[in-house]
Formats: C-alpha cells, structure tokens, sequence
C-alpha cells in the first residue's frame, strides 16, 4: 500500500531498537528519510544506520540528543530540518520504566522517567512546530501506551508520564488544528520487543514458570486477545497517521492493546 510519504522526512526518538527502530523502519520502506535517535554502542548504532540505508533507500541519519536535555532535543530537530531540508513527521517514541511502590519511588528514577517520557515530548514539539507551520504541514505522533489510560500498581511515574502524553496531544492538537498539522497519540498494549524478552526469561526462571506461561498468565494478562502487538500493526497505524488518509484525525488516543482499555 502506498501511503504517499515519499521525499518526506522524519525524526524518530528513541529509534536504535525496539519500537522507535519499527517505526522508523517503516517510514525508511515508504520512502520517508530518517533521524534516528537513542542510545546504545556507537558501533552498533552506526550498523543499525547504514543497514537501514542500504536496505530502504532512504537518507537514515542519527542524533545522540540526550532526552533529558532540552537543548539538544531542539538541536536534533534543527538537525533533521537541516540535514534532510524539511520535518514532516515527529514521532516522540523514546521511553524508560522503574517498577517501585510510591512510597520507596526513587526521586531521581521518578524525575528521570518524567523527563523522558513526557517532558521531551515537549521539548521536541515546540523545537518543531515552527518548521511544520512554515511548511503548512506536519505530523506529531506520540507513542503513549495502555497505561496513558489506565493504571497498574508500582508503575506510578511511567503511569503519570503516559497520562500527560496524552493532556498534551489534546492541547497541541487543538492549538494547530487550522495549520495543516495533525498531532496524535498511540496506545499500545504489550509488544514483544527485547526488553520484554528478557522480562519473560527472568520471570519464568524465578516463578518456576514456562516461558509460554509467563507470557499468557502474567505478562499478557490484561491484554484480551493473549496476543502480542506486533511491530507491522505498529507501523501501518503510524503510516495512517502520517499519510493524507489520517489527516482527520486530530487529537486522537488511537488504541491498539487487543482488547486491553475495552473493559
């Protein structure tokens, strides 16, 4: 299918693995150049880089921005915008967890989660409704997650962060809606992404578990379908968004948790 993103161009945060590394690999396969973004060994990123280049076509570049630091988030977006001579898409993927009661929270881990998952949204969007706003076009499309709607215990900073994603889509959404530009968010459920791979292995060697159990009795437990988002659902709701066909779509929650916010 295609999307009509050709000759546009992109910065996606938190990009050199996981859900950040799909998005921007489908956007790169619809013709869309790339700022990747995140951390990771510099050898490895610079292979996840060229390999996405050769592979798609694409222009695929990276910027170290820390996501803590809101000057470099801007100087990443200035990057994008100089580098690829125009920002089309934004998309604000970049994220971190800390499981921990409230009252034994660390107060660095609490600011830190806050400031990744929330407050460089921020920072990124303001960085680059100028360009989209001269260009009279734009998408801003936040990775929020299930837990932007709902909550579970000992996960209170990513819960809160998630939340404020989704206040601040609505609020940029309504400011922009007569621009050209659109900003939205995503929910998703549980995706099966390294980290998480690694949260299965753990789990079933301390419960004393298979993996498959773990995965249906544990970690996809809240989640309906007892199926796992996958990274080409991911990208084909993010391709919609950014295409002209999502264009109506404005201040959006779009969930994607097989069946887990229904109830």
């Amino acid at each position: 299918m295609d999307f009509g993103l050709k000759g546009q161009a992109a910065v996606v945060t938190g990009s050199t693995s996981g859900i950040g590394l799909a998005l921007a690999g489908a956007l790169a396969r619809n013709g869309v150049d790339v700022v990747l973004n995140g951390l990771g060994d510099p050898a490895a990123i610079e292979k996840t880089r060229s390999d996405l280049a050769a592979e798609t076509g694409a222009k695929v570049l990276y910027h170290g921005a820390d996501m803590t630091d809101g000057e470099q988030i801007a100087d990443m977006v200035a990057y994008a915008n100089a580098q690829l001579g125009r920002l089309d898409i934004l998309v604000n993927n970049a994220g971190i967890q800390h499981v921990s009661p409230i009252d034994e929270f660390p107060v660095a881990k609490w600011d830190q989660i806050l400031a990744i998952n929330l407050t460089s949204n921020f920072h990124a969007i303001r960085a680059a409704l100028p360009i989209m706003k001269a260009q009279k076009h734009g998408r801003i499309i936040n990775i929020a997650s299930a837990h932007g709607l709902v909550a579970s215990p000992f996960k209170g900073a990513y819960v809160a962060a998630k939340h404020g994603v989704l206040g601040l889509t609505k609020t940029v959404a309504l400011e922009i809606a007569e621009q050209g530009i659109t900003c939205n968010a995503i929910c998703p459920g549980y995706v099966h992404t390294p980290l998480v791979d690694g949260q299965i292995k753990d789990t079933a060697k301390a419960r004393g578990l298979t993996e498959d159990e773990v995965v249906r009795t544990v970690i996809l437990a809240a989640q309906p379908s007892k199926q796992f988002i996958t990274f080409d659902q991911l990208g084909g709701m993010l391709l919609y968004l950014a295409s002209a066909a999502g264009a109506g779509v404005n201040g959006a929650h779009l969930s994607i948790d097989g069946g887990w916010t229904a109830g």
